[in-house]
């Protein structure tokens, strides 16, 4: 016998070794603390977690504007939309609200709307951006629009010529009708023909002198709006330069 043991020589098989009087209980008490133990380990994420719930987890806001705080979500602000907040109440995520039908039909025209603004927008900077590169000052780009307002004015200029034409073809057939009629005899069928054919092209080259000088008019208004917006684009680009 040595120490805490007894060592008993069996007959078949090894040596048994068994506690000696005394030590049952101390086993037991240590084998009922060690349960305890892994009993707590266990049991500590649950804590844990419990106690991180505890938090506040969510954030929205109703109908009438007032703010609601809540460790777990209700119909109410899966509707209207939530925050999600960290321990620190700092906002880590943002859910929108439930669209109903029309709501998203809404947004997506909306959604729409903004993305062509944007590249309407896009687009007018890459066109400035153009237009300060073509032009090196103010009376260069002043020059290129009055060759605009000079091609309309040829335009309609050749429109009056071909108008004044027409016209004197016109009275010169409605002279003949009238010799006729003053001399009594009967305005021949071909003739009261080329009348109103030629009432129709006088008619067509005055509606296209109207609509060229519409155009020439327009044209000039536009051109004032194109050159303050140059002038405004060369101001903030000498700013810019510092000179």
């Amino acid at each position: 016998m040595r120490g805490n043991v007894i060592r008993i020589r069996c007959r078949r098989g090894p040596m048994a070794i068994l506690p000696r009087k005394g030590e049952y209980m101390r086993i037991h008490a240590f084998v009922i603390a060690l349960a305890a133990l892994a009993a707590l380990a266990a049991g500590l994420p649950a804590h844990a977690q419990q106690s991180k719930n505890n938090g506040v987890r969510y954030r929205w806001v109703d109908a009438k504007g007032l703010p609601h705080y809540s460790d777990s979500l209700s119909e109410g602000a899966i509707k209207a939309g939530y925050d999600v907040l960290n321990g620190q109440g700092m906002v880590v995520q943002h859910v929108d609200k439930t669209l109903t039908a029309q709501e998203r039909v809404a947004a997506e025209k909306l959604a729409t709307q903004r993305a062509a603004a944007q590249r309407t927008a896009r687009q007018h900077e890459r066109d400035d951006i153009q237009l300060l590169n073509a032009y090196p000052d103010v009376a260069a780009y002043q020059t290129a629009l009055q060759q605009i307002l000079d091609n309309l004015d040829q335009q309609i200029g050749t429109t009056r010529i071909n108008l004044h034409s027409q016209e004197k073809a016109l009275a010169d057939l409605l002279a003949r009708a009238a010799d006729l009629e003053n001399a009594k005899e009967p305005v021949p069928k071909p003739l009261h023909d080329r009348i109103a054919s030629q009432r129709d092209v006088v008619a067509d080259q005055r509606a296209t002198l109207a609509r060229q000088q519409d155009q020439r008019d327009a044209t000039a208004q536009k051109q004032a709006q194109q050159l303050q917006h140059f002038r405004e684009l060369k101001e903030a680009q000498k700013q810019e330069r510092g000179y």
